[in-house]
């Protein structure tokens, strides 16, 4: 039999149920401008009626019901629009990282300006030519050694510039590691948190949204995944690794960065294995780091070695006014003290390897003449070893461009002289060290007898450079440099020897061993066709290729860069509002349901008046 006092009941759970509707409505409408909060509903429902079918019962028409309850409080959100969210933040993330170092690169270039480093390189060219006309002159040699001096410290300031770019973006790599491990502590936690909440019945909507908005600032930085499908353990993942399972999370550290060229490594803190990021923040940065501006560096220092080693091999072979011969204009310092490259690179006190720059033949070639030859050189490459086939209807000039398109990290050009030169480029490897000249072997005669700089053909007579003295397996008369410290572009200067006496600046060749007539400009002019001819600054034939293209190469990657940032941000934008339309709070849709909740709980105040006014009735004014 249903209660007399049944109808009070009921109405307070009126009451109750429409309180909680208007508190969550002023919840909503506080957070309206909380980060990463999702407006919530609550969700009314009736109260299981006084008779169940299932029950004994009285006889009475129907079931008698009980009043409103709240089901639940239901978080207003869209689980695949919000998985969709996740995985555009890393792409967005990498792109904003790119466009932004970008930018600082292409400033590192200052083209097209009048302090650019092609400009000095222009105007060294000019001096020179200047030289040539008036050979007998001081003031020619002035302005060759003072604006060779603006252009080594246009070049010492680009690299310097690259270097603090580069320091720049690790220590954005350090920043951002622990951004990461912060992050996914945070995530770990709130699943802690959750997981108690849930097992209490409970939906904790603020806590959802607390990680679901760490979840996308973490998504942001590196790529991740979601995986909601047990219920009792949220996980994160990065390109299958779990970074974040339930209430246990894994983090990132820094090698020591001995093993990479002093830029640490990221590593997985518990498997010391090392992390790869494809996107995001970080991955865009570690690709800056280690791809673009390490390429720029490897480039600027390929450019300045050529320039000062070429340089320097015209200067050396003429006379400057005072006779004397055999300066050189720029400095050199080799990277190892051994006249034989000798190098003892394990650390063991023996020497292993040799650190060779440059060999140059013997024999003078003539660029349009057939070799008449067939076989194989193999030329050490990013990949092992690079071959590069030979016919005896192949010209000299046509095995010399074979080599250097060729992929190998070595590049062939002809000297002045006619003669065969190989020289070594920035390792493509990662793992060598720059301008060393690791492996060159042929098959047939073409650099030994021919060109005369192997001493025989086959695999026993290959040049390798994994042992020490290797430039005795070199043709008898060789001309051969050791590499280079590393970094030239940071380092090489003009030489004391013609700062402090311009009259050892050559201008002419001369002749039969004489030293060159003060007229003569030979040298000058011939330092001078430098600027244009086919010398190979690495993959460029000429000074003026490899300026256009590196400032090309910047320009272009600046703007792909700058696009794609840009309609990342618009993707980004049409998820983010079409979930702001979905999750956001409407002030005017808030107002308008608390008006119905306010009138629910006037209501059922109403009822519970008259409830109390009917038992009143029956408790104090019935009776005898």
């Amino acid at each position: 039999m249903q209660s007399t006092f049944a109808g009070i009941e009921l109405g307070k759970r009126g009451l109750m149920a429409h309180n909680q509707g208007l508190s969550t409505i002023g919840h909503n409408l506080t957070n309206s401008a909380t980060e990463g909060y999702s407006r919530q509903r609550v969700e009314l429902g009736t109260v299981e009626p006084l008779y169940a079918p299932q029950l004994n019962r009285e006889e009475t028409p129907g079931q008698i019901g009980q009043g409103v309850m709240t089901v639940r409080i239901e978080r207003m959100r869209d689980e695949l629009l919000d998985q969709r969210i996740v995985a555009q933040a890393s792409g967005l993330g990498y792109w904003d990282s790119r466009d932004k170092y970008m930018a600082l690169l292409e400033q590192v270039h200052n083209e097209p300006t009048e302090v650019s480093t092609r400009t000095q390189m222009d105007r060294f060219w000019d001096a020179w030519q200047e030289l040539s006309l008036h050979p007998s002159e001081l003031a020619p040699r002035e302005a060759v050694v003072q604006r060779g001096r603006t252009l080594i410290d246009s070049i010492h300031e680009q690299y310097s510039q690259l270097s603090m770019t580069r320091n720049m973006v690790q220590d954005d790599i350090e920043i951002t590691t622990s951004q990461a491990n912060d992050l996914a502590k945070q995530i770990a936690s709130l699943n802690a948190e959750i997981l108690k909440s849930e097992a209490m019945g409970d939906n904790p909507n603020d806590l959802y949204d607390r990680r679901d908005l760490v979840v996308e600032k973490l998504a942001a930085i590196v790529p991740i995944t979601v995986d909601r499908r047990d219920p009792d353990e949220f996980m994160v993942h990065i390109d299958g690794h779990i970074l974040v399972q339930g209430k246990l999370s894994r983090g990132f550290e820094l090698s020591s960065g001995a093993e990479s060229g002093g830029y640490p490594r990221v590593l997985w803190g518990d498997t010391k294995s090392e992390a790869f990021f494809r996107s995001g923040t970080l991955g865009a940065m570690l690709e800056m780091r280690d791809v673009d501006i390490k390429e720029e560096i490897a480039s600027l220092d390929t450019m300045t070695l050529t320039f000062t080693d070429l340089v320097n091999e015209v200067h050396r072979s003429a006379y400057g006014l005072n006779g004397k011969t055999g300066v050189d204009f720029f400095t050199e310092l080799p990277s190892v003290n051994n006249i034989a490259g000798n190098y003892d690179r394990d650390g063991d006190g023996a020497y292993d390897h040799s650190y060779v720059y440059r060999m140059t033949g013997g024999n003078a070639l003539n660029a349009q003449e057939q070799i008449g030859l067939s076989g194989t050189m193999r030329l050490s490459g990013p990949e092992g070893l690079v071959d590069v086939e030979y016919r005896p209807t192949d010209t000299v000039g046509d095995l010399v461009r074979r080599v250097n398109d060729s992929g190998a990290d070595v590049t062939a050009r002809l000297t002045a002289t006619g003669t065969l030169q190989l020289r070594a480029k920035t390792s493509s490897d990662g793992e060598s060290p720059d301008f060393v000249i690791r492996h060159v072997e042929d098959s047939g005669e073409f650099l030994a007898g021919y060109s005369g700089i192997l001493s025989g053909s086959g695999t026993e007579r290959a040049y390798v450079w994994e042992k020490p003295d290797a430039v005795a397996d070199l043709r008898s008369g060789v001309d051969y440099a050791v590499a280079p410290l590393a970094h030239p572009s940071g380092w090489i200067e003009v030489s004391s020897a013609v700062t402090k006496d311009l009259t050892s600046v050559a201008s002419g060749f001369g002749s039969n061993g004489r030293p060159a007539e003060a007229g003569d400009g030979s040298a000058a002019i011939a330092i001078a066709r430098l600027r244009t001819a086919p010398v190979m600054v690495g993959s460029q034939k000429t000074f003026d290729d490899y300026f256009a293209d590196a400032v090309a190469s910047v320009g272009l990657k600046g703007e792909r860069a700058e696009r794609m940032s840009e309609t990342q941000s618009r993707i980004a934008k049409n998820l983010t509002d079409t979930r702001q339309s979905i999750s956001g709070v409407n002030v005017d849709e808030e107002l308008s349901n608390m008006i119905k909740f306010q009138h629910g709980y006037a209501a059922a105040a109403k009822f519970i008046a008259q409830m109390d006014e009917m038992l009143d009735t029956i408790i104090n004014r019935m009776g005898i």
